[in-house]
């Protein structure tokens, strides 16, 4: 068959394209006709009696003739209506839904070339890879380490690259560089200046070893990386979408993950809990928590949803995020077409999905554990029923309103005389309230929904799924419920096309995805059909020792938390889009090395960090780096970068002497922005309650990783410095230099609030100028100031004192009531509304009115040192 050859000008310039019009129907064409065509147009509907599922309805066409005039894409309907410019356009929508240029310039080449429709088997359809974009799916092996004479076998590796490249390694960073980098890592928390000083002048020869295995045994270290699988995973307190929901036992999933990496819990046991726990352990409380895990996503049922619409979005969502969090494949992108780029088929994706088509929501009851944190339950479970109380009184005044009305209107003396089904309808109906104040009604019945949600987070609940509903402990939210469990049956899953409900084509059974048995030799296992079982056999293939991808994707996420960039590019994509691994062989070998130590990510830790290549200084050796290896992709020395946001926030609490270090239980509510904290937070119709920071110091100071994740509402100190998104995985922060970071460092009234109390601390500590000053920089930075710092610090004292002293800091204002405005969406009209106050007593922090000028003048150094470059990086 001849060579389609196409000049395309107008669309995206002018594009050219050679290729066999079989190969563009296969590989561009077929797929656009399921994706965006078929749901409209084959086996559900046939809209203007066309059908594109076939060459010969094609020709045939419908109400309007012929779709494709084979040889002349000009006569071809189907061709002017992708091309757009007419009344109609196809996929319809605007501009904005037209086919992409090069896939209107394929559609155009095929018709062009006769139109043909290959009837080819599946593996003919698919693209061919190259074995360097298989690298992941292929067995896993042990390479032989480098004879480089290395004493370590990471930096042999290291070592034989930098070698071949020529670049010199960096010498071994300083002692005080060191400690403070190892202690953020593993900890995410600053050395103490005594914890500094006893490493620097600790002479034995396992002073390193001795330092990394007191801080993988300190409670701080499970905090810091269940905070890393929580970026995976998306966890969040709250639902997202319009109406945000409270998941009120959602803290039990995320205490859960800080034990099992606290506790050196295998990997392999982790994952099994995760995707099958309440299969493999029924009896096991923490392995039903562990389920949370396949709830994380964002998700929402309201009462104009779609329960088949809201289902198939739990579904897509679940396979995708099993997929990527463990395999490290986006499974995602095989919803609608066979993946573009990795082998797998659309149907390997459903057959995926299959395996969590009997997985149904649940909260069943399921006693606390004694190693959880359920304290404070009592008291803000009252806190709570203070604003159900007081939002009750306020509706039951509606209705003494309506009564009122309703005597007048009926001109009786008595609500008595009132017939009961005419009062209960004005009652119901809210007769004789305005629309300004119906509005008002409308929010407290929202307020009371929220609230509903917010009660139970003080039950013994699990935030968790199940094999079929549990009676009784079915978890749809506010407007789903299910069937009884005696009556559920096994839903039939089959591929969707174009990911289209509406078009549902071939059914399929549970299965797994078929490139790993065909690329990485291991067997695919027997998925049941039956309700139950079916995590349990995804759980175990998965974490499977022989799988080609588990170990990977872990060991390479693990590096990434240290060296800040991941051996294989994208720790969420091991495919081929994924970029190619700087040390396939190393990671290679590390997998191995962490399969045959238990899965053990401790172990992993210990290798890591006792590398040259991870204490090394973070200063290059040479310039040679800039040309021969500019990303510093070969590590020949340590790449320095900024730490994370809860880093940031830890450490200012913990140098100024005010972090909470309790653990566990259900999220606290942190000090944030005032003007963020008062602005109005919108739900479905309405406005939900004001935001109130946890009154007691010792609960709002405590670790982020405890404070609660509102997905509609991230703390603005967490989001300006690249907070995980909590709608989808996170494989990496980011790390982005923007203006409001400085905003919020230099004038936030949380970080103004540290730098006074940290400047308090100094007072406490010692009266003497020059001390405070290098205690200041042995808090902040772990070493003592240079002569010149002193000098200058000194100077800004002596200055910002005389200031102080001329202009003392007016008296704390009380906090003024909120107060948020309603627009009605049936009338337009604006009222005013009065938030609920917190009942609980504010404990307030430090103010300037409260502290000498001395203090005053020491907390601007304070800040200052907050803002350094020293203070927010590990080098």
């Amino acid at each position: 068959m001849s060579r389609a050859l196409l000049l395309l000008p107008g669309l995206l310039g002018v594009c050219v394209f050679a290729a066999e019009p079989d190969q563009l129907f296969l590989r561009d064409v077929e797929p656009v006709l399921k994706r965006e065509c078929q749901g409209c147009h084959g086996e559900v509907q046939a809209l203007g009696k066309l059908d594109l599922r076939t060459r010969e309805a094609l020709l045939k066409g419908g109400t309007r003739g012929a779709a494709v005039i084979p040889g002349s894409s000009e006569q071809s309907l189907l061709y002017r209506l992708v091309l757009g410019g007419g009344e109609l356009q196809m996929p319809p929508g605007g501009p904005e839904k037209r086919l992409p240029a090069p896939v209107i310039a394929s559609i155009k080449a095929w018709i062009d070339g006769g139109a043909p429709w290959p009837a080819a088997p599946a593996e003919a359809r698919r693209w061919d890879y190259k074995p360097e974009d298989l690298w992941a799916f292929q067995p896993r092996t042990k390479p032989a380490i480098p004879a480089t004479g290395a004493r370590h076998p990471v930096d042999a590796f290291i070592t034989a690259k930098l070698t071949k490249t020529g670049l010199n390694a960096a010498p071994r960073a300083g002692r005080r560089t060191l400690i403070r980098r190892a202690t953020i890592d593993l900890t995410g928390l600053p050395p103490a200046p005594e914890e500094v000083e006893a490493f620097v002048t600790d002479s034995s020869a396992d002073a390193w070893e001795k330092l990394i295995d007191r801080l993988l045994a300190s409670p701080r270290y499970g905090e810091r990386w269940g905070r890393h699988w929580l970026d995976v995973v998306r966890y969040a307190d709250s639902s997202g979408y319009s109406n945000d929901f409270e998941r009120p036992n959602a803290w039990r999933y995320r205490d859960y993950v800080i034990r099992s990496f606290q506790s050196g819990k295998p990997y392999d046991q982790f994952i099994r809990e995760q995707i099958a726990g309440d299969e493999l352990y029924p009896d096991k409380q923490e392995a039903i928590i562990a389920t949370g895990f396949l709830r994380a996503g964002p998700w929402e049922h309201t009462g104009m949803s779609v329960e088949a619409v809201t289902r198939q979005m739990f579904l897509d969502d679940v396979t995708h995020a099993a997929g990527t969090a463990f395999l490290g494949v986006t499974l995602g992108c095989a919803r609608c077409h066979d993946h573009k780029f990795d082998p797998i088929p659309t149907r390997d994706y459903y057959r995926m999905q299959a395996i969590f088509a009997t997985t149904e929501f649940a909260r069943p009851r399921l006693p606390f554990l004694s190693a959880e944190n359920i304290a404070d339950l009592p008291k803000e479970k009252e806190r709570i029923r203070t604003f159900v109380r007081a939002t009750q009184a306020s509706m039951a005044a509606f209705d003494e309103r309506v009564k009122q009305h309703m005597m007048r209107k009926l001109g009786v003396a008595r609500v008595e005389d009132i017939p009961k089904d005419v009062l209960a309808k004005a009652i119901r109906e809210k007769d004789g309230i305005g629309p300004e104040e119906f509005e008002e009604y409308k929010l407290h019945q929202k307020h009371m929904q929220l609230y509903r949600e917010t009660l139970d987070r003080f039950e013994a609940k699990a935030f968790a799924v199940s094999s079929g509903p549990l009676d009784g402990f079915t978890d749809g939210g506010p407007n789903l419920r299910y069937p009884p469990r005696a009556k559920y049956q096994s839903p039939e899953t089959h591929i969707l096309t174009g990911g289209n409900l509406q078009s549902p084509a071939d059914k399929v059974e549970p299965g797994v995805m078929e490139l790993v048995a065909r690329y990485g030799k291991l067997p695919a296992p027997q998925i049941p059909g039956a309700v139950s079982g079916r995590r349990s056999a995804l759980a175990n293939w998965i974490a499977d020792p022989r799988h080609p991808l588990t170990a990977r994707v872990m060991v390479n996420r693990i590096w990434q938390y240290h060296f800040g960039k991941s051996l294989s590019v994208d720790p969420n994509n091991l495919g081929k889009m994924g970029g190619k691994p700087s040390h396939p062989e190393l990671l290679d070998w590390l997998a191995s090395y962490f399969i045959e130590n238990n899965w053990s990510v401790k172990a992993m830790h210990r290798l890591l960090m006792r590398s040259d290549a991870y204490q090394r200084a973070s200063a290059p050796a040479d310039a040679a780096y800039k040309t021969k290896d500019p990303e510093n992709r070969l590590l020949s020395f340590y790449p320095p970068r900024r730490v994370e946001a809860e880093v940031i926030r830890d450490s200012m609490l913990a140098i100024a002497g005010e972090l909470s270090l309790e653990a566990g239980g259900p999220g606290v509510f942190p000090q944030i922005n005032e003007d963020v904290a008062r602005q109005p937070l919108h739900r479905m119709g309405t406005l939900a309650p004001a935001y109130h920071p946890s009154a007691e110091k010792r609960m709002r100071n405590r670790r982020t990783v405890y404070t609660f994740q509102q997905r509609s509402m991230m703390d603005p100190m967490v989001e300006v410095f690249n907070g995980a998104n909590m709608d989808i995985s996170c494989e990496r922060r980011e790390t982005s230099t923007v203006p409001t970071q400085a905003f919020a460092l230099m004038n936030g009234q949380f970080v103004n609030d540290m730098a006074l109390a940290f400047a308090a601390r100094l007072g406490k500590e010692t009266p003497d100028r020059e001390k405070q000053i290098r205690r200041a920089f042995q808090l902040a930075f772990g070493r003592a100031p240079e002569a010149e710092e002193i000098r200058l610090a000194k100077i800004h004292l002596d200055k910002q004192t005389a200031h102080y002293r001329a202009a003392p800091a007016p008296p704390a204002k009380p906090a003024a009531p909120i107060v948020h405005s309603i627009t009605s969406e049936l009338t337009g009209e604006t009222s005013r509304f009065v938030q609920q106050a917190d009942p609980a007593t504010f404990e307030a922090n430090l103010h300037p009115s409260e502290v000498s000028p001395e203090t005053r003048a020491l907390a601007g150094l304070t800040l200052a040192l907050f803002n350094s470059n020293e203070f927010v990086y590990i080098y």
